[in-house]
């Protein structure tokens, strides 16, 4: 977080701690809501809406976030009339509602007005059009975001259906890189390299005669071929967007009633759908700001649908916070066509939202738009506001949640097992992707199968950063997927964990390179090294490369290395697997390393799936975590209610009817009032959902 973040956030919550706001309000049930645009709908039929609603048990509605042009006719001149109408609407059905701030989509005014709103990236100046092409940083946006946020949030702030607000909607820093973002990140570089000669050196700059020798020659960095320049200014642009969520976040808490609370949209990174760790925003300072973390998972469905995507989005949004309960404020209903649910889909992803400790799920959105880019992102509704197939399985859900959300409100959970993922490494990794036959990989691709791997075997893992303020020792095991980039600091961290009794798995190229992506002058793994017993000098991209005599049996298809290997020759480890070819001497491809009172371990290549779930098996073992005899696509998620009681959350992920031999304590489902013994079978319906709560 920048020094300008800090001061924000630290302002803000001196203001609050200070007794000039009284504690937000946190949910104290289950929220289950949709967004609602009363400015798109067809016909006035928001009585109507809010009805059908009721009826299916939403009770929390998110609004305003993208009507700025609405909001704001013209400069200063406000129209409430759809707020208003939706707050009387929604609270005469009894459902709340959270506010989102504009700013997001900037209307067609300011832009023309004031055309230096819109952001200048590598590529020139935006186009006015799309949503979020604006400078984040441009006084003139600052300005004129500050009025329509004070004057959205005085206008609602005492209405008695709000209940919180949504700053800004899956912020990014949108790739502004214009004069004024490069004079900025000169001046942050000036701060953190007083001396020119420090980041010469840092950064490599004397290569291609790249070298900067007075600050006045600091060139923009958006033709730079230096992946130390380019990814100081990729965290600056992060940094930006901290700032401006804390400005965001202080503006609203100096005008909203003290017990609303504030939250932020995050999303993930994308692959078709929600897939990692999003590159372009540091979420765990962004969230520092904020009450509680928010985020929009959407996933496949239909045959695809696995629930990787949620409990992956799920346990990030938690750990951001260090283990908060985080609401869902956007995943999908119907979404795209080839996402439309199977029956029983809907309600499996809904519980499983709520087994990572989600406080909220709510759908983007109730119904769907005529026109524009969205038009076929479907929501509750189709174009025809009809009751479907999916809105009559939302109201089971509803009438569940009618009845348990008090109870499953605020799960705490506690893992033995954690990932780690770093912005500073996915830059680095991203840098230099790994490609094969065209095909380029990057770090969601290097880490997101150790996570999966992981959620297959139901051994469930919080998501931890350089930012997060959890003590490793919490963790029996960590998973150090590809820490491409990483300072000594945060490498000895690490190391000092598994030599005070933890377990650490370190995979393919981590700790190449130091903070400012510079390759460390040492013997790879660097600061590593020492810590896993091995070294290794060259490394190749495998072709029928396999692992000797199978040591994972997973069988021929699957025993071999992917993309990646390190010619990794042991000092002190121990040699779990070598790799096989025959022209490669058989280098060390898997080993482990005592540490201290515990243990390293390395993986100098890129697995096949089935080869990392036999990798992560033997690690889980070894750090003394209890197994679970259950598999993927059963899958049990559990945690602690408020009240103390166990409650675990069997979920199948299968077109099958399956049974679950329940191994847990005694217990009741609370869907469906049985009682569930140990030892008993329990079935499950295709796409089927227990909740049992231990006695």
């Amino acid at each position: 977080m920048t020094t300008f973040a800090r001061a924000l956030a630290t302002a803000a919550l001196g203001a609050f701690c200070g007794g000039t706001f009284a504690a937000p309000t946190l949910p104290d049930t289950i929220l289950f809501g949709v967004a609602y645009y009363d400015e798109y709908t067809p016909v006035d039929r928001l009585d109507e809406d809010a009805r059908m609603m009721k009826e299916a048990g939403i009770n929390v509605v998110r609004i305003a976030e993208s009507t700025w042009g609405t909001l704001e006719r013209d400069e200063g001149v406000f129209d409430f009339t759809h707020v208003d109408r939706m707050l009387a609407a929604f609270h005469k059905a009894g459902i709340k509602v959270i506010v989102g701030t504009p700013t997001y989509a900037i209307p067609t005014w300011l832009a023309r007005k004031h055309p230096n709103v819109l952001v200048v990236a590598p590529k020139g100046r935006a186009e006015y059009g799309p949503r979020q092409n604006m400078d984040i940083t441009d006084p003139d946006f600052r300005a004129a975001a500050e009025r329509v946020i004070v004057k959205l949030v005085d206008h609602v702030k005492d209405h008695p259906a709000v209940i919180g607000y949504q700053v800004d909607n899956e912020t990014k820093a949108y790739a502004t890189s214009g004069p004024n973002v490069q004079r900025a990140f000169v001046a942050s570089m000036r701060r953190k390299f007083p001396d020119l000669d420090q980041l010469n050196k840092a950064f490599g700059l004397d290569y291609w005669s790249n070298r900067i020798n007075s600050w006045d020659d600091f060139p923009s960095v958006n033709g730079s071929i230096n992946a130390s320049l380019s990814n100081a200014f990729t965290a600056f642009q992060r940094d930006l967007v901290t700032d401006y969520l804390t400005w965001q976040a202080g503006l609203v808490r100096a005008h909203a009633r003290g017990d609303q609370f504030i939250t932020q949209n995050f999303d993930l990174g994308w692959k078709n759908h929600s897939y990692g760790v999003q590159p372009e925003v540091n979420h765990w300072d962004a969230a520092q700001p904020l009450d509680v973390a928010g985020i929009d998972i959407y996933h496949p469905s239909q045959d695809k649908l696995t629930g990787v995507e949620i409990a992956f989005g799920g346990d990030l949004a938690r750990s951001m916070r260090d283990g908060q309960n985080y609401l869902v404020m956007e995943t999908e209903a119907q979404g795209f066509s080839h996402w439309t649910p199977y029956p029983g889909q809907m309600r499996l992803q809904a519980f499983s939202h709520l087994a990572s400790g989600a406080n909220m799920v709510s759908y983007w959105h109730w119904a769907t738009t005529a026109n524009a880019i969205e038009t076929y992102w479907r929501g509750v509704l189709s174009q025809d506001y009809q009751p479907n197939e999916v809105y009559a399985e939302v109201k089971t859900i509803g009438a569940d949640l009618r009845r348990l959300g008090p109870r499953l409100v605020n799960l705490r959970k506690k893992n033995q097992v954690a990932v780690y993922v770093s912005n500073t490494a996915q830059a680095g990794f991203n840098a230099f992707k790994v490609y094969v036959d065209g095909k380029a990989f990057d770090y969601n691709d290097a880490m997101r199968p150790w996570y999966d791997a992981l959620y297959r075997m139901n051994v469930e893992a919080d998501i931890l950063s350089p930012a997060s303020k959890v003590p490793l020792s919490d963790y029996k095991l960590i998973v150090v997927p590809s820490l491409y980039a990483a300072s000594d600091a945060e490498i000895a961290r690490l190391n000092d964990y598994a030599k005070q009794g933890g377990h650490v798995l370190y995979t393919f190229r981590s700790g190449f390179s130091d903070e400012n992506t510079k390759v460390r002058y040492a013997v790879q793994p660097g600061a590593i090294s020492a810590a896993a017993g091995v070294t290794y000098h060259q490394f190749t991209n495998p072709v029928d490369v396999t692992l000797a005599g199978d040591p994972f049996k997973v069988g021929a298809a699957d025993n071999k290395a992917r993309w990646w290997m390190e010619f990794l020759k042991p000092t002190t480890a121990t040699v779990v697997a070598r790799f096989q070819h025959p022209s490669w001497p058989d280098y060390a491809a898997v080993t482990r390393n005592a540490w201290g009172s515990g243990e390293v371990g390395y993986v100098g290549f890129m697995p096949t799936d089935a080869v990392i779930e036999g990798i992560v098996t033997d690690q889980v073992k070894r750090a003394g975590i209890d197994l679970p005899k259950v598999r993927f696509p059963l899958i049990v998620r559990g945690g602690t209610l408020q009240d103390g009681h166990r409650v675990r959350y069997v979920l199948n992920y299968s077109a099958r009817p399956q049974r679950l031999n329940y191994g847990y304590a005694s217990g009741t489902d609370l869907l469906s009032g049985r009682k569930v013994t140990r030892g008993q079978q329990l079935a499950l319906k295709p796409w089927g959902v227990a909740i049992v709560e231990e006695e």
